[in-house]
């Protein structure tokens, strides 16, 4: 482990100039390219190249502006960046801004264009960590950039962290500095992070924005199941790839029960008022063909689930192997981890067991929409969309809040954007031509700007 220079606190000034934001704006699309021309593709095993260019090149763009950011690096090369800002009203709580600089790899190939290339076409700055999470990355270094340079000071201290490691569960970014440095959160009691903010369209005169205020919990599981070798020619009754197949097609077939929570039912009441019409959960059709875009995010909300995802068994043809592995990735709900669990066992069957050394697990997340960050937020959003309305909603997915949340820290998912209604953006994470809206960014300055003045 490394670590260069401690943090500091940021300029004075004074806040008050609500959307003040022209700079950040032209300033927010080269960040967020020259982000994504920094591969950081997360392999899960340090065999990619790591964090630690985009934690030096954050870490410069935030000591222009009169900052001391500190690298901490767990492992080498697996560097994430955090600095302190000096708000107004030193005896409030602060609020943690948290992005996550790794990204998911990506095949070349398959890309219309290069996802390291930045490229700007059809309105969209298109590459991987577009939507996952450099453009949150880039508007919170724009704004911050701004505002320090403008002398506006938040009300309250602002903790940022850009984080290494979150596409593999954050152990090297997040996890690690909650477990070995807490001091740099401390006195924070609320954070906003990603997958939040984003808009959905419903008509000319409503435009919702989706908060996340709850994800599922995770469990990344391998599973084994052992068996007696022998040769591939004979008779066995006891063949670990058979009963492995045929429990993990059980697992991949199960239809898990709908299990409405609180936050989902608030959404679906929340959007039911706003289509004019009643959502039914127990009518899953029904309900997802009335939603668009987002409809693959809210259908993963409604249940428990798992999804095989890696097979590995056997080394030559005519061998019978002694044990069988597959890799599973496994959510559940808020308040359904005992009956995911039990499910689990259940399906699998007494023969495949859980290698616990080689899975992680991290609970789900649920906070209420309430309280003045919530009316901070609903006020940036209305000011720069006379037609927005924000409502929460659950993420299928897990971000690093799940380690903030152990320093008390209630996480929210707020990384504005304003979203063309035709945009699949639940299919741009992972996915092949990420891209997000170059005026979708500049919105999203605008409102950050906002925000920070309120919160």
């Amino acid at each position: 482990m490394s670590e260069s220079k401690p943090a500091t606190a940021g300029t004075g000034g004074n806040a008050g100039n609500a959307g003040n934001a022209g700079n950040a704006e032209k300033e927010v699309v080269d960040l967020c390219r020259d982000l994504i021309r920094i591969d950081t593709s997360n392999y899960g095993d340090h065999s990619g190249p790591g964090e630690r260019l985009a934690a030096e090149y954050v870490a410069e763009k935030l000591a222009e502006v009169g900052l001391e950011p500190r690298i901490i690096e767990s492992h080498p090369g697996r560097a994430s960046t955090v600095a302190r800002i000096e708000g107004e009203d030193p005896s409030r709580p602060a609020l943690l801004i948290h992005g996550h600089t790794d990204v998911v790899p990506a095949n070349a190939a398959d890309w219309t264009h290069h996802p390291f290339s930045g490229e700007i076409t059809d309105g969209c700055l298109w590459g991987r960590g577009a939507v996952d999470m450099k453009d949150m990355d880039a508007m919170t270094l724009a704004v911050v950039r701004d505002r320090l340079r403008s002398g506006r000071r938040p009300p309250r201290d602002i903790v940022l962290a850009f984080l290494a490691d979150e596409e593999a569960g954050g152990t090297y970014g997040a996890r690690h500095l909650v477990d070995k440095h807490p001091d740099l959160f401390e006195g924070v009691t609320e954070a906003i992070g990603e997958v939040g903010g984003f808009s959905f369209t419903v008509n000319e005169q409503l435009r919702l924005y989706l908060v996340e205020t709850a994800q599922k919990g995770m469990h990344w599981m391998r599973l084994t199941v052992d068996g007696t070798a022998g040769h591939g020619s004979m008779t066995n009754k006891d063949n670990a790839i058979t009963e492995l197949c045929e429990a993990v097609g059980r697992l991949g077939r199960y239809e898990w029960p709908v299990r409405v929570t609180k936050t989902v039912r608030s959404f679906l009441d929340e959007l039911s008022d706003a289509l004019g019409t009643e959502l039914d959960p127990e009518d899953m059709d029904g309900t997802l063909a009335k939603l668009g875009g987002i409809a693959k995010m809210v259908g993963a909300t409604l249940r428990n689930s798992a999804a095989p995802t890696m097979l590995d068994a056997g080394y030559k043809v005519n061998v019978i192997p002694g044990q069988a592995s597959a890799h599973v990735d496994g959510r559940f709900l808020p308040g359904h981890e005992e009956e995911f669990h039990a499910d689990l066992a259940r399906i699998l069957g007494p023969r495949v067991k859980i290698d616990e050394e080689r899975s992680h697990l991290d609970r789900a997340l649920e906070t209420d929409f309430d309280g003045k960050l919530v009316d901070a937020m609903q006020a940036a959003l209305r000011a720069e969309d006379p037609i927005a309305r924000a409502i929460p909603y659950m993420l299928s997915g897990g971000t690093d809040a799940k380690h903030f949340d152990d320093l008390g820290i209630r996480c929210f998912g707020f990384a504005p954007l304003q979203l063309p209604p035709g945009l699949d953006f639940a299919g741009m994470f992972h996915g092949v031509d990420e891209r997000v809206p170059v005026d979708g960014l500049k919105f999203g300055v605008r409102v950050l700007d906002r925000f920070l003045d309120q919160c």
